[in-house]
């Protein structure tokens, strides 16, 4: 019986023993990385939908009504300024302007007869004016017929790119009616929509922003070879949306961009003395971030902290923070805020240099 006894208790003693090593073991693993927030000068890339438009773009209209006689270019077809596109049934115009020529003739011989008559003091001279005002009433005539013959041949006004021809030959064509729209695409804007605090940061850090070139990310995440300049920002922010627009222009030799596409706008944006931290040291509740800040006797406690900018791997603390703060680099979802840990310090520039944006 003794012997079971002591049997029992040198494997409860085991088991014990066994099991405190397992806790000590356990305790020795849970090491914490720590580090500071980086102070540094560095730059972003930030991102704005955009939309493109050609540098002229407008819709070719008919200016008189008649049945659409010729079309003399197709869909998606360059043209040159004052080439003819399409041509409206002019028949009635010209016999306008052939009646229009008559009165003319008219009106010049009854001023010589008037003017005959007036020499001899037959009329008066009241009555030659008269007749002088016909013949220029007669004139205008003319010019009118030959104003409305002309509308009859709608010529491109500028180099472009002719859109879609809803309108087929032999059409009834009102005036007004959308013939085509033409697009002068040898260079673009592209429109971007620019929050109040950074359209604030944009003007007033001239020096720091350098230049105004800006990329172009297309819809197929491919960046446009060549850079745009910032050259227009809108008079007032949209009372709906808080925001500014702003346009940049971009050249396009190659045709590739078209009137109505999409992309990105990434700008550069500086930053000095910026406050940076790794995104991992975060954590999130209620649409607020926190971060874990280690105190005296190494116990950690928990601080809320506002983000000034977001970057990939880093966000810029706006507020919360000082470079001296000790913060819980990793495992920040193991832990508990007044919860004591043990843990080694790493540099913050070493633990930047592993991340995809690297401090200047």
């Amino acid at each position: 019986m003794k012997k079971i006894l002591m049997l029992t208790g040198a494997v409860a003693f085991f088991n014990l023993t066994s099991c405190t090593t397992k806790k000590e073991e356990k305790k020795e693993e849970s090491q914490f990385s720590i580090t500071n927030p980086l102070k540094t000068d560095t730059s972003f890339t930030k991102e704005y939908v955009s939309q493109i438009r050609s540098v002229r773009n407008i819709e070719i209209r008919a200016q008189e009504k008649g049945y659409l006689q010729n079309i003399y270019v197709d869909e998606g077809q360059s043209v040159k300024a004052g080439q003819l596109l399409f041509r409206i049934m002019p028949k009635l115009y010209e016999a306008e302007l052939l009646k229009a020529q008559a009165e003319v003739k008219e009106a010049q011989i009854e001023l010589q007869n008037v003017k005959l008559l007036a020499d001899k003091n037959v009329v008066s001279r009241n009555e030659q004016a008269v007749a002088q005002a016909k013949l220029d009433a007669a004139k205008a005539e003319v010019s009118l017929a030959k104003l409305h013959l002309s509308f009859t041949e709608i010529k491109a006004p500028f180099d472009g790119t002719i859109d879609r021809i809803p309108m087929k030959l032999g059409s009834l064509i009102d005036e007004g009616a959308l013939l085509t729209s033409l697009s002068d695409n040898s260079q673009v804007f592209a429109y971007f929509n620019v929050s109040e605090p950074e359209y604030l940061s944009y003007q007033m850090n001239v020096k720091d922003r350098g230049d105004k070139k800006v990329s172009l990310l297309l819809a197929n995440n491919q960046v446009l070879s060549e850079k745009g300049n910032v050259e227009v920002i809108e008079s007032e922010f949209n009372g709906e949306t808080g925001n500014i627009a702003f346009r940049a222009r971009f050249p396009n030799a190659n045709k590739l961009l078209k009137n109505g596409e999409t992309g990105k706008i990434q700008m550069v944006v500086p930053l000095r003395g910026a406050l940076i931290i790794p995104q991992k040291a975060t954590y999130e509740i209620q649409d607020k971030m926190y971060v874990f800040v280690v105190g005296k006797d190494d116990v950690i406690h928990s601080r809320n902290i506002t983000i000034a900018s977001e970057m990939p791997d880093l966000y810029v603390v706006g507020s919360g923070l000082s470079e001296t703060d000790k913060i819980l680099l990793e495992g920040v979802q193991k832990v508990k805020d007044d919860e004591k840990i043990r843990y080694k310090f790493q540099d913050p520039k070493e633990v930047i240099s592993h991340l995809r944006l690297k401090a200047e």
